[in-house]
């Protein structure tokens, strides 16, 4: 069984990685050059994240793990990231919505990782958090802009909101371990950050004309290996050129 911190490593490498990974596909469609390049910033920015917290969990790991064999020679089952990270990015207002749903936790969950008691979970949070704060201002304005903008632009970013809301339920899971892990001062409370989330995704839903959808049934399972049916599609792309020549050098 994988250990506690190991896990947790993974977890919070594996969002940045596959966000990082489905945000990069606007490059050079982006609505317009501006925003085109924006998200490609903000791709790259993840995929930083992700590198500082796959270097960290290999070496956990040891045995000659590395952060591109983590990347790159990992099978579907053992990425640890949300679901809602690895979904197709649909349309804009698509792109928009799940990034501000996404963006708003990570900046509470980093936030909160400033004071854990893992000196290296708190220096990478201390080396994110300004770029994360920046990730959650960009797409809050951006749903508020188009929820509040013609009539087209809030019955997508509105269809948006509805399809990815089962989705978030996964965000605030826990379990014994990451529970423990808690109570040691090194991961911090979902719960906490569950309240800080709903005043927060309100707040700009309310700016943005936008209801919140009813909670219900919620999707889960990313954290445990169970992914959706778009998750090995998105590996093939990203690991064909590492496993097509594993001896390649760069």
């Amino acid at each position: 069984m994988e250990n506690p911190l190991l896990s947790y490593t993974l977890f919070l490498a594996d969002n940045s990685l596959i966000t990082g990974q489905r945000l990069s596909e606007w490059c050079g469609h982006g609505p317009i050059l501006e925003q085109d390049i924006a998200l490609s910033n903000i791709a790259l920015d993840h995929l930083g994240q992700a590198r500082m917290l796959l270097q960290y969990a290999a070496e956990q790991k040891g045995e000659g793990w590395t952060e591109d064999r983590l990347a790159y020679f990992r099978d579907e089952k053992n990425f640890r990231n949300l679901l809602m990270t690895e979904l197709p990015k649909g349309d804009w207002g698509y792109t928009v919505m799940r990034a501000f749903l996404y963006d708003t936790y990570h900046f509470y969950e980093m936030t909160s990782l400033l004071q854990s008691k893992d000196k290296q979970l708190r220096a990478i949070a201390q080396k994110a958090i300004k770029e994360i704060r920046y990730h959650a201002q960009w797409s809050a304005e951006w749903v508020i802009r188009l929820g509040d903008g013609t009539e087209e632009s809030h019955q997508r970013i509105k269809r948006s909101l509805v399809e990815l809301w089962p989705f978030t339920g996964e965000f605030f899971e826990t379990d014994e371990a990451a529970s423990g892990l808690n109570a040691n001062g090194i991961a911090p409370s979902y719960t906490h950050i569950r309240t800080q989330w709903n005043a927060k995704v309100e707040e700009v839903l309310a700016l943005a004309t936008l209801e919140r959808p009813a909670d219900g049934w919620m999707q889960s399972g990313g954290r445990k290996g169970a992914h959706t049916e778009h998750m090995g599609y998105l590996l093939a792309e990203m690991q064909h050129i590492p496993r097509s020549y594993p001896d390649a050098q760069w």
